[in-house]
């Protein structure tokens, strides 16, 4: 008799966009991370960052680079001269960077590097992500996940009416309880999907300058 398994279900999602050091000229607009899932592939079931559209372009380049031949999914791409309003290219984006998560965490190839696991479920920068990836930092991958799973947990007063997912992934005990609820004073209110119509993305840009917010201004 075939034995009944559980399907995997990963649910990533980025909303919340935030302009960061606003009125400055090194403003930026960051954006929330929320994942869930019961994959064993992920250290903590929960997670919750922000990350900014850098970070992304980073990310995607060393997906590329470790992935081969396998294609990555493209970024929405920057608009030089947009026109519109400032909020509508902040959704536009947001729109498009939740496609490119989407389409990233259902990709096993994608899921073997540590780099998108430090990116989803620790709030690490980029130099600190390639630091403990290369064996430089004062921690492993999962000791870095874990650290944050346990850090700031604001969910005591969710932990009884929201259940939890857990499996193995390397976290056990006390400590999975901690990993898996990791996020939810991240939570606020979610949107609900039909919230989030997906565009085409197009092709991202190798670098990434500081980004200016007025609707009519390049917008990156």
């Amino acid at each position: 008799m075939l034995e009944s398994r559980e399907e995997e279900l990963t649910t990533v999602r980025v909303q919340d966009p935030r302009v960061q050091n606003e009125g400055s000229w090194n403003s930026y607009v960051d954006y929330k991370i929320f994942l869930h899932t019961n994959s064993k592939a992920f250290t903590a079931k929960t997670s919750c960052v922000r990350r900014r559209y850098r970070e992304f372009v980073w990310l995607r380049r060393q997906l590329q680079k470790n992935a081969g031949l396998v294609p990555v999914p493209e970024l929405p791409g920057k608009s030089t001269f947009f026109v519109g309003s400032t909020d509508e290219f902040i959704e536009k984006r947001r729109q498009g960077l939740q496609q490119f998560l989407e389409k990233v965490v259902q990709n096993v190839v994608l899921l073997s590097d540590s780099r998108l696991h430090l990116f989803l479920q620790s709030q690490l920068s980029v130099p600190e992500i390639e630091a403990c990836v290369q064996g430089q930092g004062s921690q492993t991958v999962t000791e870095a996940i874990l650290h944050y799973a346990m850090s700031n947990c604001g969910w005591v007063q969710e932990e009884e009416s929201r259940p939890m997912l857990l499996q193995g992934g390397g976290v056990h005990g006390s400590r999975a309880s901690l990993g898996a609820a990791q996020g939810l004073s991240c939570l606020e209110t979610l949107p609900h999907w039909s919230d989030f119509g997906m565009d085409d993305a197009h092709s991202d840009s190798p670098d990434e300058p500081a980004e200016p917010l007025g609707g009519q201004q390049e917008m990156q």
